[in-house]
This record gives structure tokens, C-alpha cells and sequence, in this order.
């Protein structure tokens, strides 16, 4: 899938910006707060119709207007046209693809896949269960609608579940008992089938990550991930373990008026040559781990969807010593088409580009393209 065209109106900096994409890499150079970092945002609009760095789209509009207007061609087997668009008067946003207004943001995902890498993919490995769980299932969804589909189906349970503990708090009759017994078995069935997903994703997934993880870094350190359910890795199992537990959590829950127990409470654990990367590993590992990390989503996405997902990647050159900086960027020119930002494209000679990138350069929301 190759992304031709985008164009901005009122996003931002950007008040009339229309740009035509190389197939091949496109280095979008510019200083702090120019507005290079905007075009890979409105290209996330466009496969998501949200904000890269989650902000309210109201946020996005420019200063002096009311809305804003993205529109871009994708071309794959077909061309389809993309447009998302903003008014503030109404905080309104609508979707458009090829015309026929999308109803949905949920319908937006994995038609138009993407891989993006961020000066904030450091909370993947630095951070919180919820940042590795966020991570799994945006690529699990962008790939599988039958787990999108469950992963909506148990949020929403998750929520009347909770609201029912509140109300158990104040009034425990045995009309809300039943009620609870209910949306437990809900959570168990949506959840075990998450569980399951999970597992078998990880089991492949691995396989992509580490030959990516070696791309990066030429050593002998061996990546790898442990992912499991209360200890748990038999998908034949889990729906047993998942209802044994929520069984031995039944009073804490009620005392806390909490949902305790299932897939949105688990963790992956990422080890470098079997050691704790969240304790031990050094800021160069975690580096490389979450680079290889969207190297491997990458080649999972194209070979589970069948087609290229397009690449962000938003300043992270400047992190990285020139040995690294090399591997990534020569790494970057087997991937097809990808949109990579900088803050100064001379002082990033040993990068490694060809004849067929292109170099667009970015001053207060206006665009040229170097010679």
C-alpha cells in the first residue's frame, strides 16, 4: 500500500498544504514547531481518524479557523480516497472514504495499516502493563477484526461490570447477585477469547522480532518476550484459570468495587539474554527493543493483511549513535514507503537514502521539496 497524496487545510500550521509522496522513503525536515511532525499526524488521522499524540482534534484546528480538512489517495489494488474533517462549531468529526461517510472509527482500523514510531514508544518498555497491552492490541486489531471485535465487546463489558460493583456497594440484593453472575460469565467468555489471541500472537510474533532485533544490534544478545495468564499459557486452559480466579476474587472485587481479574489487568515481559529488561536492561537496549519492536509489527502486519503498512517515524534519529542510526535507516529502505522526521537532514549524512526518497523541507506550515 503506498500513501500518493495528502492534503491539509486549516490543520494546525498547515492552512493549504498539498504534498505527493515518494514510494520510497520521504524525509520531512524541519525545525521545532514548524510543522513536519503535523503531516505524520494527519497521516494517522487518515488510517485512524485520531490524534497521534491523542490531543482533542478541536486542538488541531488552526488558530485563525473553524475546521479542518485532511484528505489523501491510498493506492493498492485500487486507489481510495481519505478525508476526515473537523468543525468546531458543531465538535464534530466526520470520515469519509471514497465519499461514503464512515459511522464508526472502529471501521477505519486495519484498512489502512500503519506503523509508527515515537519518541513516546519508550513507554512500551519503561512503562505500565496498560502501555505493552495498548501496544499489543493495536497490532492484533489492525490485523484480526474478530479480536477487535471481542476487545470492544469486553471493554463495554467491563464497564457495566464495574458500574454493577458500585451499585453492590450501596444495596446487595440478590436480584444485582444474579445480575454480577451474568456479566461474569460475559467477562470470562470475551476475555478467555482475548487470552487466547494473545497467546498465539505472541508465539508468532517472535519470530518476526527477532531477526528485527538483530538487525538493529549486530551482538550476541538474544531478545525475548514472556507472555501468560496468571501463569498460564495452554489456550485450552485459560478459560478454566480465568474462571477459577474471578472465583477467588469474588469478595476482593466486591470490597473494591473493582474488576481484578483478566486480560485487562496482564503484562508481556520483555528479557534481553533472559534479564528483566524493565530492571536491568540500559537506555540503549530500550532503544533497540522498541525500534524492533515496529520493525517486527511491520513485516506481521504486511504478511497477515497482505499489503505494506505505511511507516511513521517522528524525530528518533537524534537518540541514536551513528553505528545504530545507519542499520535503522538501511533497515527503513526494505520496507517500502516510509515518512521519517528530522530536525536537520546535513547533519544525518551517514543515514543511508537513494535516488528514489524524497527530502521535503517544512518552514511554518509551508512546504518545498529539496533539489
Amino acid at each position: 500500500m503506498v500513501l500518493e497524496t495528502v492534503e491539509l487545510l486549516n490543520f494546525r500550521l498547515h492552512r493549504n498544504t498539498k504534498i505527493k509522496f515518494s514510494e520510497k522513503l520521504n524525509y520531512i525536515i524541519g525545525g521545532n514547531g514548524q510543522g513536519k511532525t503535523t503531516i505524520l499526524e494527519a497521516i494517522y488521522y487518515l488510517c485512524t481518524s485520531k490524534s497521534l499524540n491523542g490531543s482533542a482534534d478541536s486542538e488541531a484546528v488552526n488558530f485563525s479557523e473553524d475546521i479542518f480538512n485532511i484528505s489523501g489517495v491510498f493506492r493498492d489494488v485500487v486507489k481510495n480516497e481519505v478525508r476526515v474533517f473537523f468543525s468546531n462549531d458543531t465538535a464534530r468529526k466526520e470520515i469519509y472514504v471514497d465519499d461514503k461517510q464512515i459511522y464508526r472509527a472502529s471501521a477505519l482500523i486495519g484498512k489502512f495499516p500503519f506503523v509508527k514510531l515515537t519518541q513516546s514508544d519508550s513507554s512500551i518498555t519503561y512503562g505500565s502493563p496498560s502501555e505493552r497491552r495498548r501496544f499489543v492490541d493495536s497490532v492484533i486489531s489492525q490485523s484480526n477484526f474478530t479480536y477487535l471485535g471481542f476487545l470492544l465487546e469486553y471493554n463495554k463489558i467491563l464497564k457495566q461490570r464495574s458500574a454493577l460493583l458500585q451499585r453492590l456497594l450501596e444495596e446487595r440484593s440478590s436480584s444485582l447477585y444474579r445480575e454480577l453472575d451474568a456479566w461474569t460469565e460475559n467477562l470470562v467468555l470475551a476475555g478467555t477469547e482475548i487470552i487466547k489471541h494473545r497467546i498465539s500472537f505472541f508465539k508468532e510474533f517472535i519470530s518476526y522480532f527477532t531477526p528485527a532485533y538483530g538487525r538493529i544490534i549486530e551482538n550476541s544478545e538474544l531478545p525475548s518476550i514472556r507472555y501468560d495468564f496468571l501463569g498460564e499459557t495452554d489456550p485450552d486452559k485459560i478459560f478454566e484459570r480465568f474462571t477459577s480466579a474471578i472465583k477467588e476474587s469474588r469478595t476482593d472485587e466486591l470490597r473494591r468495587a473493582a474488576n481484578l481479574v483478566g486480560p485487562h489487568r496482564d503484562d508481556a515481559v520483555f528479557f534481553i539474554n533472559d534479564r528483566d529488561l524493565r530492571k536491568f536492561g540500559s537506555q540503549g537496549q530500550h532503544k533497540s527493543f522498541q525500534i524492533a519492536l515496529r520493525f517486527a509489527e511491520f513485516f506481521y502486519l504486511k504478511d497477515k493483511i497482505g499489503k505494506s503498512p505505511v511507516f511513521l517515524m517522528d524525530d528518533i534519529f537524534g537518540d541514536l549513535d551513528a553505528y545504530r542510526a545507519q542499520r535503522i535507516s538501511g533497515f527503513m529502505q526494505e520496507i517500502g514507503q516510509g515518512f521519517i522526521t528530522l530536525t536537520d537532514f546535513p547533519n544525518f549524512s551517514h543515514l543511508v537514502h537513494n535516488h528514489a526518497d524524497l527530502i521535503i523541507n517544512v518552514d511554518n506550515g509551508s512546504v518545498n521539496y529539496a533539489a
